[in-house]
């Protein structure tokens, strides 16, 4: 129950940087006793500020008989209006800085915002919406995700789609276009990119200034509620990108938040993130460990969020504007100790590290020296294959080991896939454009890559558009471009693929049970430089549930491939890419392979097997029932 006067011990947990709801205190609540109005209650933490007052709507922007009261030395300040339920009403803090300057500040802890260009905060209470996603969260709990499939669809809201007056689709007309098609596509989850309300759209969220405020972009903190509560209800999982290293410096926010460096480092070199124009938050101060890790438990517990895509880990790790790395101990600590934070809180969370360096341990626990993530976005898988797949076929046999390389380590951390909206932007091409040779060959290449990406130990991760074929790389302003399949049935070709290869995914254990297991995967073939041709096992649980993975990354035709395999039985082809139905125009069709002894790649029997130019296909003991669900 919220009181009149933040406690004692609650300032205590704040400073100690161990209050982890410390959204219970800061920010503006309406408070009552037995159900009675007591008043409004606003706090802010403001360390070095000589004054504080509050300014909104319910007084004119007139502060002068709206002082905050001080609580203590390290500067938290609160002010009760009694008697008075000023939900809805704007506000802004009123600072006087150390040299008596006057700036208008909005509330680090709003709950909710005005439309941009406009700042300030709005007093919005968050309670009072009736969650229906009980099945979903005991579903979660009761299921170990790294034995199950997870293929994540990375969405920017504002240009999934739009209106035809290029308006912006709220939370309520999301949930009715978007959630049927993630649901029919075959993806797990969603992941959005940051929903904190941040000023610039084409910062995509990434520079924010509100962290508990739900962009108001498209509609109330209740209508993402609602969203995300119908996004459970279909079974798909909610990940928020989240940027706990640096935040924007525009004036209305936390940069200087008192007049001096509050959020943020207090020395220029570390403070400075030049690269982007922001503050880096300073992690060493246990205030801000506060704030961070309570924002990261308030989209839980408000939001229900499944879990957090952390951007930029490495810039945490790492001081910034300097030469050389040299890691910094206070993100190490936070990190840590956030993820603990959030794991006492629901250890079916999800917590994604987008690291691009290649620091020990981070999906290990923090208990055994870890950062205590569950799951690594694999940078290095992404950047060779993209690398591998931009050559001409001509070309891959001398880049063999671009392909090979991710099994050295594709086990050394609990990985994710990331097919995600930095490879396709800012004049990198879209996945279909980056593919060499004609226009047909760029289908065929693209969904050959889709197989050996959807094959690959670890678990998966498409920006949107990238489904069907996206011809444009990403355009941050304008919706995808959905009329490419009403005007070119080898998009619609590539759509029907993509949700093809996802079912075929999400219902075969061999292709997700052991994702981070070294004896889920063995290579039949890896040496194969001369006709780029891969070929590779994936294993499930169980000792006799295996699928047989081919790649042919030439344009060549193979008639009677020999190649190893472990069993002596009728194999089937029951996934390709060369299908008509897909767009492939090969003469070669599923079919069927008995294989005989005779040791062969190291294997004591082989087969013989047609490989389409281009041509990715999946093959199994045909005696079998592979279908076990996903259930």
């Amino acid at each position: 129950m919220l009181v009149a006067t933040p406690t004692d011990y609650q300032l205590h947990l704040f400073h100690e940087g161990t209050y982890y709801k410390s959204f219970e205190l800061f920010g503006s609540h309406i408070v009552k006793k037995r159900r009675k109005l007591v008043g409004t209650r606003f706090t802010v933490w403001a360390p070095n500020a000589q004054n504080v007052r509050l300014i909104g709507s319910f007084n004119n922007w007139n502060g002068s008989s709206y002082e905050l009261e001080r609580l203590n030395e390290e500067g938290v300040w609160t002010l009760l209006i009694p008697e008075q339920d000023l939900s809805g009403h704007l506000y802004k803090y009123e600072i006087v800085t150390p040299n008596g300057e006057i700036l208008h500040k909005a509330d680090p802890y709003a709950f909710y915002s005005e439309m941009r260009p406009n700042t300030a905060s709005i007093v919005y209470p968050l309670n009072g919406y009736k969650w229906k996603d009980a099945n979903w969260r005991r579903k979660k709990k009761r299921q170990s995700i790294y034995e199950k499939p997870l293929f994540i669809y990375e969405l920017h809201l504002a240009s999934w789609k739009k209106k035809q007056d290029g308006s912006l689709y709220t939370y309520e007309e999301l949930a009715d276009e978007l959630i049927p098609y993630v649901k029919e596509m075959g993806f797990t989850h969603i992941e959005l990119l940051p929903l904190v309300e941040h000023p610039y759209d084409r910062s995509w969220g990434y520079q924010g200034t509100g962290y508990y405020s739900a962009t108001s972009r498209y509609g109330t903190p209740h209508e993402l509620m609602m969203f995300i509560d119908k996004c459970h209800q279909e079974d798909i999982g909610v990940i928020l990108d989240w940027v706990p290293g640096h935040f924007c410096k525009d004036a209305h926010g936390l940069y200087m938040f008192d007049g001096t460096p509050t959020f943020e480092y207090a020395a220029y070199n570390d403070r400075e993130n030049e690269v982007w124009g922001t503050a880096n938050f300073d992690l060493g101060k246990t205030e801000v460990q506060s704030y961070l890790i309570s924002n990261a438990i308030f989209w839980m517990e408000y939001f229900h969020i499944d879990g957090f895509r952390v951007d930029a880990v490495a810039n945490m790790l790492y001081w910034p504007n300097s030469e050389e790395l040299h890691a910094n101990p206070f993100a190490i600590n936070f990190l840590k100790k956030l993820n603990e934070a959030v794991y006492e809180f629901d250890y079916s969370a999800l917590m994604i590290a987008e690291d691009s360096t290649d620091w020990p341990l981070v999906t290990k626990p923090t208990s055994v020296g870890g950062l205590g993530f569950n799951y690594k976005w694999n940078m290095g898988w992404m950047n060779d294959m993209l690398s591998y797949m931009t050559l001409s076929p001509e070309q891959r046999r001398n880049h063999h080991n671009k392909v090979t390389f991710s099994l050295l380590y594709a086990f050394s951390e609990n990985f994710i896939l990331p097919l995600s909206h930095d490879e396709v932007v800012h004049g990198k091409r879209s996945l279909l454009n980056k593919m060499p040779g004609d226009y047909s060959e760029k289908f065929d290449q693209l969904r050959l890559f889709y197989g050996y990406y959807m094959t690959h130990p670890g678990k998966k991760l498409l920006f949107m558009g990238s489904e069907f074929g996206q011809w444009d790389e990403w355009k941050d302003q304008d919706q995808l471009d959905w009329m490419l399949m009403d005007k070119f049935n080898t998009h619609k070709q590539m759509q029907i693929f993509m949700k093809e290869l996802i079912k075929t995914y999400t219902v075969t254990p061999a292709l997700f049970e052991k994702d981070h297991e070294q004896d889920g995967f063995e290579w039949i073939d890896a040496n194969n430089s001369n006709q780029s041709i891969f070929s590779f096992i994936r294993k499930g649980k169980k000792d006799d549930e295996f699928v047989i993975i081919l790649c042919n990354f030439t344009k060549e035709q193979y008639v009677n491939y020999k190649i190893g395999v472990p069993e002596l039985t009728n194999y089937e082809e029951f996934f390709t890419s060369s299908r008509s139905e897909y767009g492939g125009s090969s003469s070669i069709q599923s079919k069927e392979s008995s294989s005989v002894e005779g040791e062969y790649h190291g294997k004591p029997f082989h087969m013989m097997v047609d490989i389409a130019p281009f041509g990715f296909s999946m093959w199994r003991p045909k005696r079998r029932r592979w279908e076990r669900g996903n259930s």
